[in-house]
């Protein structure tokens, strides 16, 4: 019997138990169909993913999602993945965690950090909590939910601006702290955020992984078993038992060309056996002929008190070829200079990485779940400064 791949509409909301029957088949590996995972609320993204992905055509019996990497301009990618794939993540993600639990769903879920709280949840024999996210996020919501939560062990998982909010909102702080864990990825965590979270006893566990290793894969920079990382020229592969099986529609990218690895775009090291991550090599800044990597710099801008957000980015520039900007959302009542931001970034990396521009911004536009939309907000700074 030859699979096809349909599209699964996936609600935000209490909906999602609609799904469940068919994530059920997900992880058993039964049925004759692989799932597209779309939006159910979204028709034009879900459109766009359709034509790029092609549901209704054959797809190798073995695949059982196919689940796209974030982004709203290009082709999609649709990243391959069997039932095997995503029991081992599930499996080694609860290992890692003290045990399977219940699971708080507060994520978009046709993107694979929500449809793992939804396996994870199956994996566990576990009905999910669900916050609903359709018309955003409300950390108030979270009391309400995490109390209605049940089992020995309770779990959810969340973005760096998600955690954000929860912290400028003392219960829910109170509630995120009865968790077992709070998983955070899809972007990197501030580190003074996440000293704000433990100190509020929030027990964190940073994550990192994308689409293609059925999410995140090393937790606080230890691999979960079954997971493999390696470092070469600075760049992070990952492999293991987790890893995709390719893209649906590229089938010869060169991000898998080496068998059993995935060549990710991040740059990082390896410093005492735990990985730590610099930032996405495609994103390197090119100003006077030296690399400066965007995420290196908010890192150490997000120590200072002024900032509670912050991205660096590369804007054209005659003399340099490049320029460091730097959009900034102010912490309450904080109204930071671009001197003072420069003078902080000296005192911990080159003078090459220290911001030439500063835009105070009210939000930082998100793509995916909870990635700075660097495009639309270079789109923004440059008609900033033509104006």
């Amino acid at each position: 019997m030859t699979k096809t791949l349909r599209t699964l509409p996936i609600p935000t909301g209490s909906g999602v138990s609609d799904v469940l029957p068919h994530l059920r088949q997900v992880l058993d590996g039964s049925g004759s169909a692989a799932w597209l995972p779309v939006p159910a609320s979204d028709r034009r993204e879900a459109r766009r993913l359709g034509d790029a992905l092609a549901p209704g055509e054959p797809i190798a019996d073995d695949i059982a999602l196919v689940v796209t990497t974030s982004g709203t301009t290009g082709v999609p990618k649709g990243a391959m993945l069997t039932a095997a794939a995503l029991r081992a993540s599930g499996d080694a993600t609860h290992e890692r965690l003290g045990g399977p639990g219940s699971w708080l769903l507060a994520l978009p879920t046709h993107h694979i950090a929500g449809l793992q709280v939804l396996l994870r949840s199956l994996l566990a024999g576990t009905e999910p909590t669900v916050v609903d996210v359709s018309g955003g996020f409300l950390p108030e919501a979270l009391a309400g939910a995490i109390a209605g939560m049940r089992g020995e062990r309770r779990y959810t998982s969340l973005v760096p601006t998600q955690l954000i909010k929860v912290l400028e909102t003392p219960t829910a702080a109170a509630a995120l702290a009865e968790l077992d864990a709070v998983l955070v990825g899809g972007a990197a965590t501030p580190a003074t955020v996440y000293e704000r979270a433990r100190n509020a006893g929030i027990n964190v566990v940073r994550t990192y992984g994308m689409s293609e290793t059925c999410g995140g894969c090393v937790y606080d920079g230890v691999p979960l078993t079954g997971t493999r990382v390696r470092i070469e020229d600075d760049r992070i592969l990952l492999g293991g038992e987790m890893l995709a099986a390719g893209y649906r529609n590229m089938p010869d990218h060169p991000a898998f060309a080496e068998p059993g690895w995935f060549r990710t775009d991040d740059a990082g090291v390896f410093q005492d056996g735990v990985l730590r991550v610099l930032g996405r090599l495609d994103e390197a800044i090119s100003t006077g002929g030296l690399l400066v990597i965007p995420q290196v710099v908010e890192a150490v801008l997000a120590t200072h008190p002024a900032v509670s957000e912050c991205v660096v980015l590369g804007l054209p520039d005659d003399r340099l070829g490049q320029r460091v900007a730097l959009a900034v959302v102010p912490a309450p009542g904080s109204a930071p200079t671009l001197d003072e931001l420069r003078e902080h970034v000296l005192a911990e990396l080159d003078a090459v990485a220290a911001p030439r521009e500063l835009t105070l911004v009210d939000e930082i536009p998100l793509l995916g779940p909870g990635k700075p939309d660097r495009g639309a907000l270079r789109r923004f700074l440059l008609a900033e400064s033509t104006s």
